[in-house]
């Protein structure tokens, strides 16, 4: 029982401290943009392999 003293403040602390750090994430840009990059990925750049230097004999 003494135990639950400690503990349920403490889970509280936690709770306040992760939603804290969530909103703090969420502020500063963490979450704008989620597709953008894995979308960017799974699209091929055919310009870079058009813009080879002819130098390299291939």
């Amino acid at each position: 029982m003494e135990a639950l003293y400690l503990l349920i403040p403490l889970s509280t602390l936690l709770v306040f401290v992760a939603i804290w750090v969530f909103f703090r994430a969420s502020d500063g840009g963490q979450f704008d943009d989620l597709e953008g990059p894995a979308m960017r990925i799974l699209h091929d750049d055919d310009s870079v392999a058009a813009n080879k230097d002819p130098a390299d004999g291939h």
